[in-house]
């Protein structure tokens, strides 16, 4: 292992994650206030309403995915009788789905971004670096998921990429795994550990601030009551008093 390999695929990663999580506590601790996505509903709500939801859910299908495939290994789903050729076919094209979905609503929120002035008057230069990233980030995993695993050939990814981020998690990364993993691969788990430094101070930190006590509250009720005219004074009803007096 050389020294290059050495920072790139095992300093360079832990840093990253210590970043990830130092900077999370940090910003919890002196910025709550702040924790927040800075919600921009009030500005413009109609390209919001299709463009965050389809973003959302689809990156919460490609986030499973990546779940699945890397930190499972290849053993298990053998076991289970999943040869490598049927699991790449189905998570090539669940990826598929989840990969148009994510470019359906990163393009309504982009476009909405760039034509709303108030809205992008509001986005800071950290939130277009953190933006350019998750971009980045997105077409890295759009190239394998389509024109590789669907159209392509294939690449068992869980057999270099998955090996070393799997060792990781247990201090033991295998850095040859990923050494030889394509070029592609590679670019794109580095732009993974950009972006998780870089998480902790910007407005994706609301990712970790889902309501789940709504789960469990109890209900509100409302309740409506007819309007009354109000009383005029010396009609029976509320007097003017004079201030320090009472009844």
């Amino acid at each position: 292992m050389s020294a290059a390999q050495l920072w790139w695929w095992v300093i360079l990663p832990y840093l990253a994650l210590t970043t990830f999580v130092v900077g999370h506590i940090w910003r919890w601790r002196h910025d709550q206030f702040g924790w927040t996505s800075r919600s921009s509903q009030l500005q413009e709500g109609k390209l919001l309403r299709w463009g965050g939801p389809m973003f959302h859910y689809a990156t919460f299908a490609a986030i499973g995915g990546h779940v699945v495939g890397i930190l499972i290994p290849e053993s298990f789903t053998r076991a289970l009788g999943i040869p490598e050729p049927v699991y790449r076919w189905f998570s090539a094209g669940a990826g598929t789905v989840a990969v148009f979905g994510i470019l359906g609503g990163v393009g309504i929120l982009a476009y909405r971004r760039l034509t709303v002035a108030r809205i992008r008057a509001a986005t800071s230069a950290l939130d277009w670096v953190a933006f350019t990233l998750l971009g980045l980030i997105i077409v890295l995993g759009m190239i394998p998921t389509v024109a590789v695993n669907l159209l392509g050939a294939g690449y068992d990814y869980r057999e270099s990429v998955a090996l070393w981020f799997r060792g990781l998690l247990t201090g033991d990364p295998d850095v040859a795994a990923i050494a030889h993993a394509p070029m592609l691969y590679q670019v794109h788990a580095t732009a993974a550990w950009a972006i998780l430094a870089l998480w902790p101070f910007t407005r994706l930190v609301h990712a970790w601030s889902y309501p789940l006590w709504y789960l469990w509250r109890p209900y509100i009720l409302y309740r409506h009551r007819p309007g009354t005219r109000p009383t005029e004074p010396g009609t029976g009803g509320r007097r003017w008093q004079r201030i320090g007096t009472r009844n």
